[in-house]
């Protein structure tokens, strides 16, 4: 598998939007949440207010991995800005398309940032057609690809 095939199905599983777990890290302190998130761009991309103790994590340790559904990103975090003030409203015209439930309760404009995830290592567990488990990595540092088999 390529590199490219390996991102491809990263993002095929992913789709859209999901509610992935998101992990978090500071001084041995590890806090893991559900976020809200929208996939474009080869990244993945989250809303929360500014002033959260989750975020206050992520700005001293941007280091965070992402989780569902057998797909695990390793990734760096880094705040896009108030969602207001994103100059072309990408994230917010998807928000509201395919979130829209969370858009409506949490509009707190002036304290809403975009958080946007950079893949750098993905783990995806999957089964081929007779039910053998194996799992892929991609890296996408090295832009290399590996599948094993998982007994």
């Amino acid at each position: 598998m390529t590199f490219k095939e390996g991102k491809d199905l990263l993002f095929k599983k992913l789709g859209d939007y999901k509610i992935m777990a998101l992990a978090s890290s500071v001084n041995d302190y590890v806090m893991v949440r559900n976020v809200s998130c929208l996939i474009y761009d080869d990244k993945i991309y989250f809303k929360t207010d500014k002033n959260f103790r989750k975020t206050q994590q992520l700005f001293e340790n941007p280091r965070v991995a992402l989780c569902v559904g057998g797909v695990q990103v390793e990734g760096i975090a880094e705040n896009k800005g108030l969602v207001v003030d994103e100059p072309d409203h990408k994230f917010e015209t998807l928000y509201k398309k395919y979130l829209w439930q969370s858009y409506n309760a949490y509009s707190h404009e002036d304290s809403e940032i975009i958080i946007e995830v950079t893949p750098k290592f993905v783990e995806i567990w999957d089964e081929d057609e007779h039910r053998n488990a194996f799992q892929t990595f991609v890296d996408f540092e090295t832009e290399s690809v590996e599948v094993i088999p998982y007994d």
